[in-house]
């Protein structure tokens, strides 16, 4: 299914008070788990564009993610689920896909009013929070129900929050805790 994400960070966050922050406003908590990806170049290479195969603890997907701009519906994502983490990397890999890096977070999932919010912690950087909504508007509220001001949210992806850090993601071809 191919579907504009909308979502913007919070970034350096506590996990512990933020998981407190939105519990206070009603959300509700869905599971910790860690996550594992392969991330592959499309042939032929297209700037801003990648393949990725994500065991999310308990649904594997595979997807194609464009990213058109750093604003808050910037990100497109085409996503069907697969049935095996490892399977579909050795598909993958026959078909002429080869991975440029593994990469593991580890994630606390909540709902709130309907918002996804995942407390993402990485190797190497601060945790931060995503907020995604249906559209533009419920992110920015949320945001403003938790307290956080539009200002202090960014649309980066993941490479660039790294980059904030002084870290070329594209170097690292393990990222494991």
């Amino acid at each position: 299914m191919h579907v504009v994400e909308y979502e913007a960070k919070a970034l350096e966050i506590d996990p512990e008070a933020m998981a407190a922050r939105i519990k206070s406003a009603g959300g509700t908590f869905h599971g910790e788990r860690l996550m594992r990806r392969y991330v592959y170049n499309p042939i032929p290479p297209v700037d801003g564009r990648w393949v990725r195969l994500r065991d999310a603890g308990g649904a594997v997907t595979l997807c194609v993610k464009t990213i058109s701009s750093d604003a808050i519906d910037g990100t497109q994502e085409t996503e069907t689920t697969v049935g095996s983490f490892e399977d579909t990397h050795a598909l993958l890999g026959l078909m002429g896909l080869t991975h440029r890096s593994y990469q593991e977070n580890r994630r606390n999932s909540w709902l709130l009013d309907g918002v996804r919010l995942e407390i993402d912690t990485w190797p190497h950087i601060p945790p931060y929070l995503e907020i995604e909504g249906d559209d533009e508007e419920q992110v920015w509220q949320t945001a403003e129900r938790l307290g956080i001001p539009k200002d202090e949210l960014t649309s980066e992806n993941t490479q660039k929050i790294y980059a904030r850090y002084d870290i070329n993601l594209d170097t690292i071809t393990d990222l494991r805790f």
